[in-house]
């Protein structure tokens, strides 16, 4: 539940933050950062820095917690990040924040159970800096998340060994507060929990504490040409880890994926980590005998269940120093690195000066990727922290690991009587991110292409200007929010906005209300404005003007998630505004209108109709689009290098009759009235429709001979070549060869004899195990796993009759 504040640790009301009018983050219930005002004066900021050496000096660790309890935070500047710094290095930290709640279809109210806390300075020393990203799971994962991100803190300052040893410190919090969690009355940790990675900076080194699968990473200047590469300062701790697998089975896990529980693949074979077995199910971890808990990570603070089977909340700390070629580091929960790697991470955020344009820029394509893929999104949080002004003259004098720090890469730091110890060493590497649709995705997929249950956009009330839509276009031009969409998107997307005339005076958001739209100033002055509190109440504060010459848009967060608004906006003069709702910007997204339709035409190739959802998807992203004007020759008596589907117009094509004897030219043949009427030698010409294609025997490599096409009226075709489609798909010939023998297999497979399942069996089976249908429809049988035996059976529908 990643907001800047936590009425739950501040005790106060809560203030969101507003940049540009969009609301960062407003919920009442999550992270908490440093004190902080924009109005503050240096006399403050002095009397401020008094209070701090003063704790410095007392040492003592309960008033650095009373602190954490007071802390209470109001705007951020509107750069929208904050910067505090370190004295011992002479250099600073320049940080921003962003968290937004997933999209869940069937639970539109479900809570973020994210959270993240920032605290600088962190204790009593203005040395030491904390930062945390928390991800919650399970019934009761927001709670624990913000439970954890709470005890964790105060558990690490009260530790007696912070000051000297950060590392034991560290170590202990983590396992101290795990032990709170589950002795805790009221949170049921059971069955939920939270991962966990924090980073604590003291001076310049640095200690990454890691349970579960968020991530830290950070970037690192090499060569000459200062290239900027990804450094993991974590490895996730998940079964793709070898050593976390045989780890966890020594504790009596079973690693099984979903399909491997349901019966759809063999338990016996591990069918992840190879580039065809990672479709979004990852392998997670089951009690011997039960279909619980699924956890898909190995470490975690609470889930006291999967604990039994080796999911413990040791962390994985490492020991890092700064120098002055490391320009920020990262701190974000797995909805993040789900489908961008590290190394994607840090080169978005290499091109963004301002931290916080970095978070959303990382947010927004996160969202993209995960509705691209999924029918859902995870929560997603992302910590971004810029490190200025380090020199290598300011070395610190952390003595601590002194030989450890020196060394170029990470170290892992052992904690003496550790009981879940790290074998790897730092040329682990994390596992790739997806690039595969889930099953869920290609379902919708199929609904879509088969009754044709496709996101409708809207008809526009006011038609646009080309100088309205190039406007339009300007304004969004190199956005983070719509700098991924495709060419048709944006098309759709532009006739979605729709005109919004106000007047002056007209409040167009407000702060505290909610908002589902974004707005691109089309003319006229718009003022943003927010109220923040101060000594003598509250006070509005002006904190700019949109206008069109700016080509000022606003709202773009608001098109991800339904938070309270942190800013109002307001209209100072006439003008014209053009919105775009969320519900819209979703099914631009969710709808893939862009190679649906290709779907529908590769589906209807014949030679390409037995390829799954998956496959079918994959090709369509290797369609190039050609376009031909009236008359134009398409193919001059020339061997066919592609398969040809036209997307606009006709095409009239000219062949020798002999040509049809080609097997696998299915495409001219119906287009024949009468094999009779047809003689040998004789030139035919055939027209072929919109939607209709040719030339698919060039993907088995065929030359039929030679024939012409020619374009009727404008024509538009999507081309497909033998050496693209089997770069994504592999050989067409060995794909219908391996479809035969699978066919050919099913039907001579033997069942296995009723007399090896007992009635026992049945009913046990009946009541854990979900009960599928056979793939190949021409097989009538269940399939499902003995109670007691594990052996698969596979009987026969009549037999159950």
């Amino acid at each position: 539940m990643g907001c800047i504040y936590s009425r739950v640790c501040i005790g106060d009301n809560c203030r969101g933050s507003s940049i540009n009018g969009d609301p960062i983050i407003a919920r009442n219930d999550v992270a908490e950062v440093a004190n902080f005002s924009p109005s503050s004066s240096d006399v403050e900021e002095g009397e401020i820095r008094d209070q701090l050496n003063q704790l410095s000096i007392t040492r003592d660790s309960e008033a650095g917690i009373r602190r954490l309890a007071r802390v209470s935070a109001q705007f951020l500047p509107p750069d929208g990040s904050r910067i505090v710094k370190i004295p011992s290095g002479n250099f600073e930290l320049r940080y921003s924040f962003l968290s937004q709640r997933g999209y869940y279809p069937d639970a539109l109210d479900k809570a973020n159970q994210d959270s993240f806390c920032i605290h600088t300075p962190f204790g009593t020393s203005p040395n030491d800096h904390f930062f945390g990203v928390f991800d919650g799971h399970g019934e009761f994962g927001a709670q624990c998340s913000q439970f954890v991100k709470r005890k964790l803190c105060e558990n690490l300052l009260r530790n007696s060994k912070f000051r000297a040893d950060p590392v034991e410190a560290c170590h202990a919090a983590f396992l101290a507060t795990n032990s709170q969690l589950h002795n805790d009355v009221v949170l049921d940790d059971s069955m939920s929990g939270t991962t966990a990675i924090t980073v604590l900076v003291r001076g310049r080194t640095i200690y990454v504490a890691n349970s579960g699968d968020s991530r830290a990473v950070i970037a690192e200047r090499r060569g000459k040409e200062e290239e900027v590469v990804a450094v993991d300062l974590s490895i996730d701790q998940t079964p793709f880890r070898s050593d976390e697998l045989e780890r966890v089975k020594m504790c009596g896990a079973r690693v099984l994926t979903l399909d491997q529980i349901e019966g759809l693949k063999n338990p016996d074979v591990q069918c992840w980590g190879t580039e065809e077995g990672d479709d979004g199910d990852p392998p997670r971890l089951w009690v011997p005998n039960g279909m619980y808990p699924g956890t898909a990570f190995t470490r975690s603070i609470g889930d006291s269940i999967a604990e039994t089977i080796g999911v413990v909340a040791n962390p994985e700390i490492v020991v890092f120093e700064l120098t002055q070629d490391h320009p920020f580091f990262v701190l974000a929960s797995d909805g993040v690195f789900e489908f961008l790697s590290s190394q994607t991470v840090v080169e978005m955020v290499a091109k963004f000066k301002d931290p916080r344009d970095a978070c959303a820029a990382i947010v927004a394509e996160s969202y993209r990727l995960w509705l691209q893929y999924e029918t859902r999104t995870d929560d997603i949080t992302v910590i971004i922290v810029h490190v200025n002004g380090l020199t290598e003259s300011a070395v610190g004098q952390s003595a601590s690991y002194g030989d450890v720090l020196r060394n170029p890469v990470p170290q892992v730091v052992e904690v003496t009587g550790s009981e879940s110890p790290s074998t790897f060493g730092w040329s682990a590497r994390n596992h790739r991110v997806r690039h595969e649709l889930s099953r869920a995705r290609l379902r919708a997929l199929e609904n879509s292409l088969e009754n044709g249950q496709t996101w409708v956009p809207p008809s526009s009330a006011h038609r646009k200007t080309w100088e309205e839509e190039a406007h339009i276009e300007q304004a969004l031009h190199d956005h983070f929010l719509f700098r991924k969409l495709t060419d048709s998107q944006c098309h759709v997307l532009l006739d979605c906005m729709q005109r919004v005339e106000v007047q002056p005076g007209d409040i167009i958001v407000k702060q505290g209300g909610e908002g589902d739209c974004f707005y691109v100033v089309g003319s006229g002055e718009f003022e943003v404005s927010a109220t923040q509190e101060e000594k003598d109440g509250e006070a509005p504060r002006v904190l700019q003007h949109y206008t069109a010459e700016k080509l000022s848009c606003f709202g773009e967060l608001a098109l991800m998630y339904n938070k309270p608004l942190q800013a109002s906006v307001c209209a100072v003069t006439k003008g014209t505004l053009w919105s775009l709702k969320r519900e819209d910007f979703r099914g631009i997204l969710m709808s893939e209108f862009s190679n649906l339709s290709s779907l529908k035409l590769l589906r209807s190739v014949d030679l390409l109709s037995r390829l799954s959802i998956l496959q079918l998807s994959q090709i369509s992203d290797s369609l190039s689009e050609v376009s031909f004007s009236n008359g134009q020759t398409i193919i001059d008596k020339n061997e066919v290098l592609a398969l040809y589907i036209i997307q606009k117009g006709r095409v009239k094509i000219t062949l020798d009759s002999d040509l049809l004897s080609c097997p696998n030219a299915y495409s001219l043949k119906p287009d024949i009235q009468s094999e009779d009427d047809v003689q040998s030698g004789k030139e035919l010409s055939i027209e072929k429709p919109e939607g209709s294609y040719f030339g698919e025997w060039a993907l088995l490599g065929e030359n039929i001979g030679s024939l012409s096409a020619v374009a009727v009226g404008d024509v538009v075709c999507a081309l497909l070549t033998k050496e693209k489609f089997e770069s994504v798909i592999g050989s067409l010939q060995k794909i219908s060869q391996e479809d035969h023998k699978s066919r050919d297999y099913s039907r001579n497979y033997e069942f296995s004899s009723l007399d090896k399942v007992q009635l026992s069996d049945l009913v046990r089976v009946f009541c854990c195990f979900p009960i599928h249908w056979a793939r190949d429809p021409q097989i009538s049988l269940w399939t499902f796993f003995s109670g007691r035996s594990g052996e698969r059976h596979y009987i026969p529908l009549t037999a159950l009759k």
